[in-house]
């Protein structure tokens, strides 16, 4: 029951905010009175689709009956439209999900491409294709303009696909914006640069016939700006702002886009939000991929792939920074150095699988006993060793003590135990070497002094 109330609350929310986007869409119809150069219920419906899953249909049917309904024509051509509308939609949708990864469509540049091609050129087809039929049919469309009415319907659609639906996708999979304060300030330049450049151009701060040249590539260095400083989600939405801001200056004569003819201008408007979004979104997919690229090479780079621990450069290279910081503030810091006992024994009896599993045993039993500060490493083979800042031997101690129990807790899976030595900084030594040196000298003394305990 509860489910089935959730789903009709889903479709009913569809079909208010497909009716809204449509009428206002429909508001700035001039060819006739059911085709618009600007409709964003396309985007909608292919977001919520990819997102909600085909299911959700009605609400889209529901939308665009309603919305047609209390436009013009009659009952069957809003039948048609309707129909026209919602076929786009799950087809759209269908062929994003087959060959653009669906929902993730966003998240890569070539299914982004993709997403543009397929949903936002060719199925959008579909719609005007029934949609004007069912006009001219009816009496309510002459044959002889089904041309210029089916050209503006579909560019119409394909605007709506390319910026609304990548942009609500987006928002979906990142809700909440989280910037640095160095991003904030830089967010706060972008967007006085972009509101400087609307105005002059949209707002009617310059001579109206300086606006007739090219000047809409001064909107080029935001888009690049958003897409490569920011990401994905923050040029959709520079895109979608531009949109609105771009179709009230042109409607109101402003901008390179006004010309003789609103539906006309509209259009050449429309083309260009479209392939801005397109390259855009595009390039900012393309930066993201680059910099999770470059994370997770370094996270390989620092990382032993066998026990999810800092490798030995990662350890050594965190070791160095925390010695500057123990000599600058003269707070002292520990190392400690463990070694699993009877590793040998344990691939001779059981196989060195088994080996494995006690070397990640030992890595999980450090992650649960150290603080999110210190650092844990595979040092190289059987060994491990634990930077602990700000912490003397009696706290070192302790943890190798919390290690220990670990260990001891999960002894159904094989008795496994460590050993291990310490030193702490700067009393046994003011350099690495020397600290990893009195640390292994002390871990071989409690090895050969009884396994399983500490030395230091």
């Amino acid at each position: 029951m509860a489910s089935r109330n959730r789903r009709l609350v889903i479709l009913a929310t569809l079909a208010v905010v497909y009716f809204a986007a449509a009428k206002l869409g429909l508001r700035l119809a001039f060819v006739n009175a059911s085709a618009t150069a600007v409709w964003p219920p396309t985007g909608i419906a292919l977001a919520a689709l990819l997102a909600l899953g085909y299911d959700v249909w009605p609400g889209i049917f529901v939308g665009a009956f309603a919305a047609n309904i209390f436009t013009a024509g009659d009952a069957a051509t809003s039948l048609g439209i309707a129909t026209g509308n919602t076929l786009e939609a799950l087809v759209g949708a269908w062929l994003a999900t087959r060959f653009a990864g669906g929902v993730h469509a966003v998240d890569r540049s070539r299914d982004l491409v993709k997403l543009a091609v397929l949903a936002g050129i060719l199925s959008t087809m579909v719609s005007p294709t029934i949609g004007v039929t069912s006009l001219a049919l009816r009496g309510f469309a002459p044959w002889a303009e089904y041309g210029p009415i089916w050209l503006t319907w579909w560019l119409g659609d394909c605007a709506g696909s390319v910026v609304v639906a990548p942009a609500l996708l987006l928002w979906r999979a990142r809700p909440r914006v989280r910037w640095t304060r160095r991003q904030a300030v830089e967010a706060l330049g972008l967007a006085a640069y972009f509101a400087v450049v609307s105005l002059a151009l949209f707002g009617g701060l310059l001579p109206r016939e300086s606006t007739h040249y090219p000047l809409e590539f001064l909107f080029v260095p935001v888009l690049l700006w958003a897409a490569y400083r920011f990401g994905p989600l923050e040029a959709s939405a520079i895109i979608v702002v531009l949109s609105a801001v771009a179709i009230r200056g042109t409607l109101r004569g402003f901008g390179p886009f006004a010309g003789q003819s609103a539906n006309a201008s509209l259009l050449l408007l429309q083309v260009f939000l479209g392939v801005s979004s397109v390259m855009s979104l595009s390039f900012a997919t393309v930066v993201a991929e680059r910099r999770s690229a470059e994370e997770q090479l370094q996270r390989i780079a620092a990382t032993d792939p066998l026990t999810g621990l800092a490798n030995h450069r990662e350890f050594t290279s965190v070791l160095e920074t925390e010695i500057a910081r123990s000599s600058r503030t003269g707070r002292p810091f520990s190392v400690l150095f463990l070694d699993l006992d009877h590793l040998k024994r344990i691939n001779d009896r059981s196989g060195h699988l088994a080996g494995s599993r006690a070397l990640q045993r030992v890595a999980d039993a450090l992650r649960a006993s150290c603080r999110e500060i210190d650092t844990a490493a595979r040092f190289g083979g059987d060994e491990f060793a634990v930077i602990l800042p700000e912490t003397d031997d009696g706290t070192a101690r302790q943890v190798f003590d919390r290690v220990r129990d670990v260990l001891a807790s999960n002894a159904r899976d094989g008795a496994v135990s460590v050993s291990a030595g310490m030193a702490e900084h700067p009393r046994d030594g003011a350099t690495a070497e020397a600290l990893l040196g009195t640390a292994d000298v002390l871990l071989y003394a409690a090895k050969a002094h009884l396994r399983g305990s500490l030395v230091g």
